[in-house]
């Protein structure tokens, strides 16, 4: 069997079952090596690689997906538009949970040892009962307002809505521009978020909210580009109390350069 034969019977046996393994690739085609197999054949002649699945939250239907292109389609009008004006005009918010202790990540645990030490070993440890919610609204300039969720209350409608006056007065204060061109708001859809109660208010405050479709992270500015870094700074430290927790979170969001946001 010609060496095209081989490389051909390989891509039939992937396409197949796109989670084969390289010994069970080996074992229909004997006499030939592992190396030869994954370097030479898969990597370099089919130009393949092995890739984890990526979690989604949600496998979208058709009505979600047209939904999202609208609301995308949206985003890029107001922003072709005018773009300095669209990004100066845009607020975005989200709640995020501050752990008291949260496990550090994979990568910050990996630790070097010489070629044929044993390899260390973690605990899975879960996330601590300790936390705090932060709300957390900020543009393009830098954070605008955190405010943290009281020992006892919900994030409801009543909550929300004081919380966007006291947001409003903010603005005033610190972007006095930004409140007289008419202020582009996006948050996600939390149901105290799209209450009938909290979209009155929105409009009373002069906000004028742009479409978040169901289940699209990468349209929550927050999800997408502030939290992940947020989470990753407090990863694997230890907080005796909310108060530690909270001024650790303030310092590294206050310490970013304007070009972050």
């Amino acid at each position: 069997m010609t060496t095209l034969e081989i490389i051909d019977q390989i891509h039939e046996l992937i396409l197949e079952d796109r989670r084969i393994s390289a010994k069970s690739i080996i074992g229909e085609q004997q006499g030939i090596s592992r190396e030869w197999v994954v370097e030479s054949i898969i990597h370099e002649d089919l130009d393949m690689q092995k890739f984890s699945v990526k979690w989604v939250p949600k496998c979208l239907n058709v009505d979600k997906k047209c939904q999202r292109c609208e609301s995308s389609e949206q985003l890029l009008e107001f922003f072709w538009h005018n773009p300095n004006d669209f990004l100066s005009r845009l607020v975005t918010m989200d709640e995020t949970c501050l752990y008291h202790y949260e496990s550090e990540t994979k990568q910050q645990s990996m630790e070097w040892w010489h070629n044929g030490s044993p390899h260390p070993k973690k605990l899975q440890v879960q996330k601590s009962a300790g936390k705090v919610l932060a709300s957390i609204f900020w543009d393009q300039d830098g954070i605008l307002l955190i405010y943290y969720l009281p020992k006892g209350q919900t994030i409801n409608e009543e909550y929300y809505s004081s919380l966007l006056v006291q947001f409003k007065d903010i603005l005033k204060e610190k972007r006095r521009g930004k409140d007289t061109k008419g202020v582009l708001f996006l948050h996600d859809n939390a149901p105290a978020h799209q209450a009938h109660a909290t979209q009155k208010k929105l409009a009373y405050l002069g906000f004028q909210c742009l479409d978040h479709p169901p289940y699209s992270p990468d349209l929550a500015p927050s999800d997408y580009r502030l939290f992940p870094g947020l989470e990753k700074q407090l990863k694997g430290c230890h907080f005796s109390s909310y108060v530690e927790v909270i001024v650790a979170a303030e310092t590294w969001l206050e310490g970013q350069i304007s070009e972050f946001f």
